[in-house]
C-alpha cells in the first residue's frame, strides 16, 4: 500500500489492519516452532516415563 494512504488520518483503519497483519505473520513461525518442540518434548518424556513404570 502507498505510505501516504497509511499516514493519512482517514487511513488509520487500514494502517491498523496492516500492523495487525504484520504481527500475525511474525508470530506464526514462533507458534509453529514451539508446537513442534513441545510435541517432541512430550513424546520423549512420555515414552521415558512409561519405560520407567514397567
Amino acid at each position: 500500500m502507498c505510505r501516504a494512504v497509511l499516514e493519512n488520518e482517514e487511513g488509520q483503519g487500514a494502517a491498523q489492519s496492516i500492523n495487525d497483519g504484520i504481527i500475525y505473520l511474525m508470530a506464526i513461525p514462533y507458534v509453529l516452532v514451539f508446537s513442534v518442540g513441545f510435541a517432541i518434548y512430550w513424546k520423549y518424556f512420555r515414552s521415558k516415563k512409561e519405560s520407567i513404570g514397567k
